[in-house]
């Protein structure tokens, strides 16, 4: 029996071009508030008195800003701030001002000055208030956040608060109202968007003795982040 050498046909390794590559996946995903922890030894004590609403809604007010705006999360934008006390100062300046100018001078003579000063006081001090109630209104939080992965990524994130009181059955609540952009190229191409409106009520953060679980509370503001930057809208 005569036996013939015959070679298998080998397999062709994939070219180069062929094999799959890491990097044609795509951006890796912001990271989000729930996946940056807090040591328990960095957090101070809160304790408020649970029976004024308002010191119930600063606390969680203020909360909230420290969670968000550590490092790799957002940096807080202070314009409303910056213009509502820039019309104020403005508004003292141009008060002290007009005071001493007519203190120094004649009575008729200063008259039309006076007048002036008055006048533009009152139209500052109306903007003031026009400013912080159609403009800002329950606005406590606006962060902005740039990240790069093949190009510059833009996030900001605009945060609403406001205290729900008593109702028959349920207690004083806090409620959130999150919108979200995610973008590119300087604002012009709109990669995700999100919205959402959430409540709940104090007593859940707070115990007996007013002191805030700040733990469960920023379980509840990362949670609904992370709901809008996945593009959620409720």
């Amino acid at each position: 029996m005569v036996r013939k050498n015959v070679k298998e046909p080998s397999t062709p390794e994939p070219s180069p071009s062929r094999r799959p590559s890491s990097s044609a996946s795509s951006p890796e995903k912001p990271p989000g508030p729930l996946s940056i922890t807090i040591a328990p030894e960095e957090r101070e004590v809160i304790k408020i008195n649970t029976a004024n609403l308002v010191d119930l809604k600063n606390a969680c007010d203020d909360a909230l800003k420290r969670y968000l705006s550590r490092p790799d999360l957002f940096k807080q934008i202070h314009l409303h701030t910056d213009v509502r006390l820039t019309l104020g100062w403005a508004g003292v300046f141009v008060a002290a001002a007009t005071g001493l100018y007519g203190w120094k001078t004649e009575f008729e003579k200063a008259k039309p000055a006076v007048w002036a000063g008055l006048i533009l006081y009152i139209l500052l001090t109306t903007l003031q208030t026009l400013y912080a109630y159609f403009v800002e209104g329950d606005i406590i939080f606006v962060g902005r956040r740039k990240t790069f992965s093949k190009r510059i990524v833009t996030e900001r994130i605009t945060i609403s608060s406001r205290t729900e009181p008593v109702q028959k059955t349920n207690p004083p609540a806090y409620q959130l109202s999150i919108s979200y952009v995610q973008s590119s190229g300087a604002g012009k191409s709109l990669l995700g968007k999100g919205k959402t409106r959430a409540t709940k009520e104090y007593n859940a953060f707070f115990d007996e003795a007013g002191v805030m679980a700040q733990e469960k509370f920023e379980l509840w503001v990362g949670g609904l982040v992370e709901e809008v930057m996945e593009g959620k809208a409720t």
